[in-house]
């Protein structure tokens, strides 16, 4: 009998020890894929200053249900292009969307501590950023082009010569103006004119410039940013005119950080196949048109 409670003993002792490990219930994930479905929810960064593409729903309310951490933004309080698709990815996936909000230079130098478990932020693919991110295949392309204050009496790049330019720190706008070819990353024939020789004035992102020449800043007389930007800018009222054509063209992506904890190998391997289906299925030219104004999900190569 004394022997039979020990043994009773040691065996409730043993199930505790399993439980308080996970070893009644679900197993571990061993993949980021694995992890995402098991918590619920997919933690995507983005710009919350990046309109169209991505920015803050000062209307949205955080439902009360949300799985999303309390320092994350949720579907209802982000907007804009990137944040639909990123939407669409957690649908996919069964989960919930969740956002981190972090500055660009971090996100784009990987090593994201297991921090966020996607980016969705209009992240062009350069082969300097394929040192530390994996990207997904391209949601959409867009043209870069350079924007400049209306009353600056600028015709053409030539004329920029010696003037002020900003860009948002660590874009592929910054490495172009920097003449970086190696950082900007690009295929010879998706650049389509040479930087001129200007100071370089940079901010944490370039829709900061356009908010720093509307609010009456004048050390630079203008900045590199996406088409959609600019338009968007010139359609709220910013003080601009878009120079030219533009300069250049980028491949944008999810990114996945290459020194994740867990394996992003298989969470990639599905989003891929969730933005080949949008591609098919016309979702991603529809929110390209309803935030862009134009169908950007065309390949121009």
């Amino acid at each position: 009998m004394k022997n039979l409670y020990k043994t009773l003993v040691v065996g409730m002792v043993a199930a505790l020890v399993l439980a308080a490990c996970g070893g009644g219930g679900a197993s571990q994930a061993d993949n980021l894929l694995d992890a995402v479905k098991q918590r619920g929810y997919i933690m995507v960064s983005t710009d919350p200053n990046y309109e169209p593409q991505s920015f803050l729903n000062t209307e949205g309310k955080r439902p009360a249900d949300t799985k999303c951490p309390s320092d994350a933004l949720t579907t209802a309080e982000m907007q804009g292009f990137d944040v639909d698709v990123a939407k669409a990815i957690g649908e996919g996936l069964g989960v919930e969307t969740c956002f981190a909000t972090p500055d660009w230079d971090v996100i784009t130098a990987g090593n994201w501590a297991d921090k966020w478990d996607v980016s969705v932020g209009s992240m062009t693919i350069t082969t300097a950023r394929q040192q530390v991110l994996d990207f997904s295949v391209p949601y959409y392309y867009t043209p870069a082009v350079i924007a400049v204050r209306a009353d600056s009496g600028i015709a053409s790049i030539a004329d920029l010569e010696g003037q002020a330019l900003c860009v948002g720190t660590s874009t592929t706008y910054e490495f172009w103006l920097n003449h970086d070819m190696d950082g900007l990353g690009l295929p010879a024939s998706s650049i389509y004119a040479e930087a001129p020789n200007v100071t370089v004035v940079p901010l944490p992102t370039d829709q900061e410039c356009a908010q720093a020449i509307m609010s009456g800043r004048e050390d630079f007389v203008g900045y590199v940013t996406s088409q959609t930007v600019v338009n968007a800018n010139i359609a709220a009222g910013f003080p601009v005119v878009q120079l030219g054509s533009p300069v250049y063209s980028e491949d944008l992506a999810a990114a996945f950080d290459k020194s994740s904890t867990l394996p992003n190998d298989t969470l990639r391997e599905e989003i891929n196949k969730i933005i080949t289906a949008m591609h098919n299925d016309g979702r991603l030219s529809a929110l390209s048109i309803q935030w862009l104004g134009e169908d950007l999900t065309q390949s121009p190569k």
